[in-house]
């Protein structure tokens, strides 16, 4: 059951394949509907971007064995992702399942607080990404590890017990 949300926004980070016209490199940018509530919808580009965002900062908290942190941003990946599945639902795909595995087992390294584990799972999360985007026809769209803090105002360390 756990797996459906995410089913259902890998739907939507397929999209382009199935509803980009003949020729076409790029995917869309709005919401099929035709609605001003949903015209209103963030881009996919954008939730995406938000994902990334969550997956740098996941690899970052897990490296420092703050649980709790990576735990939350595992979770924001999971909501972005499916928030991008409840917004492009109507779009029709072949494979949604892509990324529910890997989230599952980030989520599982995480819950048992095992750094070896995380970073295969990690791993794997951005092989599945990587995937994705070939499947969609986006494949010069490459994840990997991050290399270098972005983020350099957020300290991942865990908290300190008062």
């Amino acid at each position: 059951m756990r797996s459906k949300p995410i089913t259902l926004l890998l739907a939507s980070l397929m999209l382009a394949a199935a509803i980009a016209p003949a020729g076409a490199q790029q995917p869309p940018t709005q919401p099929l509907a035709g609605d001003a509530a949903r015209a209103s919808n963030p881009r996919l580009a954008d939730l995406m971007e938000a994902a990334q965002l969550r997956h740098i900062k996941l690899w970052f908290a897990g490296k420092a064995a703050n649980w709790k942190l990576a735990g939350y941003q595992t979770r924001q990946i999971k909501a972005r992702l499916q928030e991008a599945a409840s917004l492009y639902q109507s779009l029709a795909v072949n494979d949604v399942t892509t990324m529910a595995k890997p989230l599952d087992a980030v989520a599982a390294a995480i819950a048992a607080e095992d750094s070896k584990a995380f970073v295969k799972a990690y791993g794997e999360l951005t092989a599945g990404c990587n995937s994705c985007h070939e499947s969609v026809k986006l494949g010069f769209i490459v994840l990997q590890t991050p290399t270098v803090n972005p983020i350099s105002d957020q300290n991942f360390a865990p908290a300190k017990k008062k």
